[in-house]
C-alpha cells in the first residue's frame, strides 16, 4: 500500500517520465533505422545486418495513437469551453434583460417613494416559491437558474474568507460589496479566517468587526493556530479552522438550513449569487444537502493594469474552470468560491489541512464527490464573481516591471499546477470506493465534534442501534449522529472526473512533450517509406493542434460577450450601491486587446507547461509548497478604465 501511495502521489512525475522514455526510444530507433540503412547479404559477412523495422512497431504504434488521444483531448478542451461560455452569456443576457424589465415596470413605485427599501423589506420575496405560476416553473433551468428571488430568512449563509497578509483596502472592499446587499442584515454570518502567523492579525479582524458588525447578522473572525502538527498555513486551513469554530454556532436543527460559502479575499459577489443559491436549495429538498454550488471567475477589475500576458493567463484559468459549469454537466469543480450545505461539510469532515490540500476548492469538491461515491449534484450559479489578477507591483516599470508581474503570475500558476497531487488523492479514493461499494450506509456527527474527541466524525454502522436517524434516543450518546443511506457508485462520473484531472494536471505536460517528440518523429522519418502505418495519425495531429490553437483564439472572441455582460452589470450594482468610488471597471473589445489573441501561444507553456513539470518534478522529494500570498490590486480612487492604456 505504501508503494501505491507513493506512486499516486508522484504519478504526474512518473507519467512525464515514461512520455520522455517512450518518445526517445521511438525517435531514436526510427533515426537509427534511417541512418544505418544497409542492405543484408546472407553470404556476405562483412556487410552490417539491416536492422528489421518491424521490430519498433509495436512502440511506434503505442507513440503514435497515445499522441492522437492527447491531441484529441487538446482539440475537445477548448471546444468545451467555448460551448460553456456561450451558455452562459445567453443566460446572463436573459437574466439582465429579464431585471431591465423589472426595473421599468416598478421604477415608478421607487420614484415615488421618499426613502429606500430597509433590508427587511427588500427581504419580502416579490413572489412565494410555492406560488410560482406554471409558466414560470417552465422557464426555470433543471441544472442552474438565471434569476433567483431574495433569500427567506431561514437560510443562513456563512460567509468565510480566507487570508493572510492581505491589504486592509482588499478585505474592506470585499466587506463593502457583501454588505451593500439587502439580505446581509438578516442572513450573512461572516467569518474572517485569520492566520496566527500574521503579525497583527487579531487587531486587524477587530478593527473590521468594529466597522461592519451593524451591517451583517453577525461577523467575527478565527485564528488557525500555527502549531498544529500536519498543518500547513494557506487558504485551506484557514478555511478548515474557520469551519470547525463555525459549526459550534448552529444547532442541528438549523444545520439543515446552513449554507457554508468559501471565497478569496478580493472576490466581489452579486447580491444574487446569494438569492440563486437560496432558491436552488429550496427548489430541490431532495438533493439540498449533496449539492455543490459553484460560479464562474472574472477578472475584471484591474485587468488593464498588468500585462496581456498575465491578463490572457488569467482568461484562460477562467475559461478552465468555466468548461465544466455548462448546462447539463455532471463533473463541475470549482474554482475559488463556491458554497456547500454545512451538513454535507460534517459528513466529509470538513476541509483538510495537509500539503494535498492546498488547491481547497478542488480538494474539498474531490472530498464531497468520493463521500457520495460519486453522486455528488453540482449547480451553476449564474452570477460571475469578480476577481482581481494578480500583479508584481511592475506596472508601467518597463521592462522591469514586466519581469515582475510575470514572475508573480508564475509563482501563483506554480501553485495552482500544485495541485496535481489531488489526481494521486482521487486515485486513492476511487480504490477506497471500489472496496467500500457495497456499504450503503453513512453516519456522522457536527464538525466541531470530531475536533473535540479526535475523529473525522464518521460513526462506524456496528455503533448504531438502528440505520434510521429518528430512531436514535434523544440525549443519549447518540443524539447528535446524523444517518442516511449511500447510493451505490457512478462509475460514469468517476471516469469523467478522471477525465477533467488529467485534462488539468497531466495534459499541459504530455501535450508539450509529444509535440516536440511528433515534430522530431516527422522530420526522422520524412522521405522514408511508412512502414508502421502511422502517417495518417501523424497528419490528423498536426491539423488537431492547429485546430486547438483556433478554437483558444475563438473562445478569446466569445469571451468578449461574456466579459461585457458581466462588467456591465457589476457596475451598475455597485452604482446602485453608491459603492463605485475608488473601483475600476476593466473593458474590453477585439480592436484594443488584438494583443491578446498573439500572447496565446505563449501563455500556454510559460503559465502552462513549465510550472506543471516543475511542480511534478519536485513532488519527488517533496510534497509540502511553502504558501505565498499573491499581490492583488489594491483599492485606488478612480473611475472606470479600459484597456486601451496598456495597449
Amino acid at each position: 500500500m505504501f508503494i501505491f501511495t507513493w506512486c499516486t502521489r508522484r504519478a504526474g512525475g512518473l507519467a512525464m517520465i515514461a512520455t520522455i522514455a517512450l518518445s526517445y526510444w521511438v525517435i531514436w530507433g526510427e533515426y537509427r533505422d534511417q541512418t544505418h540503412d544497409y542492405n543484408y547479404k546472407p553470404n556476405d559477412n562483412l556487410s552490417a545486418p539491416r536492422r528489421n523495422p518491424h521490430d519498433n512497431d509495436l512502440w511506434v504504434k503505442i507513440f503514435a495513437y497515445y499522441c492522437l488521444l492527447i491531441h484529441v483531448l487538446v482539440f475537445c478542451f477548448p471546444l468545451r469551453s467555448c460551448w460553456a461560455v456561450v451558455t452562459i452569456t445567453k443566460s446572463l443576457e436573459k437574466a439582465a434583460r429579464g431585471r431591465d424589465l423589472r426595473d421599468i415596470k416598478f421604477s415608478h413605485r421607487r420614484c415615488s417613494s421618499s426613502a429606500s427599501l430597509s433590508s427587511s423589506e427588500t427581504l419580502i420575496s416579490s413572489r412565494d416559491l410555492s406560488s410560482t405560476s406554471s409558466s414560470e416553473i417552465d422557464d426555470l433551468e433543471t441544472d442552474c437558474y438565471i434569476d433567483g428571488d431574495i433569500a427567506p430568512d431561514r437560510i443562513i449563509h456563512a460567509i468565510v474568507i480566507p487570508n493572510y497578509k492581505e491589504e486592509h483596502d482588499i478585505l474592506r472592499e470585499t466587506l463593502e460589496v457583501l454588505a451593500s446587499h439587502p439580505q446581509a442584515r438578516n442572513t450573512y454570518d461572516v467569518y474572517l479566517a485569520m492566520e496566527q502567523r500574521e503579525q497583527g492579525a487579531e487587531t486587524k479582524a477587530s478593527r473590521f468587526i468594529t466597522e461592519f458588525s451593524k451591517k451583517f447578522r453577525f461577523i467575527g473572525f478565527t485564528l488557525h493556530p500555527s502549531d498544529i502538527a500536519g498543518e500547513l498555513a494557506g487558504k485551506g486551513s484557514n478555511m478548515a479552522w474557520a469551519a470547525r469554530k463555525l459549526s459550534e454556532r448552529y444547532s442541528i436543527a438549523q444545520r439543515k438550513d446552513v449554507i457554508v460559502t468559501g471565497i478569496d479575499a478580493d472576490s466581489h459577489l452579486s447580491t444574487n449569487y446569494f438569492g440563486l443559491v437560496t432558491t436552488m436549495h429550496m427548489s430541490y429538498p431532495d438533493t439540498a444537502n449533496t449539492t455543490l454550488y459553484a460560479a464562474p471567475i472574472i477578472f475584471d477589475r484591474n485587468a488593464h493594469n498588468v500585462p496581456a500576458i498575465v491578463r490572457v493567463a488569467d482568461v484562460l484559468w477562467s475559461a478552465a474552470g468555466m468548461s465544466g459549469l455548462y448546462k447539463g454537466s455532471s463533473v463541475a469543480p470549482p474554482t475559488s468560491v463556491y458554497s456547500v450545505p454545512l451538513e454535507l461539510v460534517d459528513r466529509v469532515g470538513g476541509w483538510d489541512c495537509d500539503s494535498e490540500a492546498i488547491g481547497e476548492d478542488l480538494h474539498m469538491y474531490l472530498k464531497c464527490f468520493f463521500a457520495l461515491n460519486g453522486n455528488l449534484t453540482v449547480r451553476t450559479v449564474l452570477s460571475p464573481v469578480s476577481q482581481t489578477n494578480v500583479n508584481g507591483s511592475g506596472s508601467g516599470k518597463g521592462l522591469r516591471g514586466l519581469k515582475m508581474d510575470i514572475s508573480a503570475r508564475y509563482k501563483q500558476a506554480k501553485r495552482h499546477m500544485w495541485g496535481a497531487l489531488d489526481t494521486g488523492y482521487a486515485l486513492r479514493k476511487v480504490v477506497e470506493v471500489w472496496r467500500e461499494r457495497k456499504h450503503t450506509l453513512r453516519a456522522w456527527r457536527p464538525l466541531h465534534t470530531s475536533l473535540n474527541d479526535g475523529s473525522d466524525g464518521y460513526v462506524p454502522e456496528s455503533q448504531l442501534n438502528s440505520a434510521d436517524s429518528e430512531a436514535v434516543p434523544e440525549g443519549g450518546i447518540f443524539s447528535d449522529v446524523t444517518t442516511d443511506s449511500l447510493n451505490g457508485p457512478d462509475y460514469a462520473r468517476i471516469a469523467i472526473l478522471l477525465h477533467r484531472l488529467f485534462e488539468a494536471h497531466f495534459l499541459p505536460v504530455q501535450m508539450t512533450i509529444l509535440v516536440v517528440a511528433s515534430t522530431l518523429f516527422s522530420w526522422v522519418t520524412d522521405g522514408a517509406e511508412d512502414v508502421h502505418g502511422v502517417a495518417w495519425i501523424m497528419w490528423i495531429c498536426n491539423i488537431l493542434r492547429t485546430l486547438g490553437f483556433m478554437e483558444v483564439a475563438l473562445y478569446l472572441a466569445l469571451y468578449e460577450a461574456f466579459h461585457k455582460i458581466c462588467v456591465e452589470t457589476r457596475e451598475k450594482e455597485m452604482s446602485d450601491a453608491c459603492l463605485t468610488k475608488g473601483m475600476h471597471f476593466s473593458k474590453r473589445s477585439i480592436r484594443s486587446n488584438f494583443v491578446d489573441y498573439v500572447m496565446v501561444p505563449l501563455v500556454a507553456p510559460i503559465f502552462g507547461s513549465i510550472p506543471c513539470a516543475q511542480a511534478q518534478i519536485y513532488h519527488f522529494w517533496t510534497l509540502e509548497l511553502e504558501y505565498a500570498v499573491s499581490k492583488k490590486a489594491t483599492r485606488t480612487r478612480g473611475g472606470s478604465a479600459t484597456a486601451d492604456a496598456l495597449v
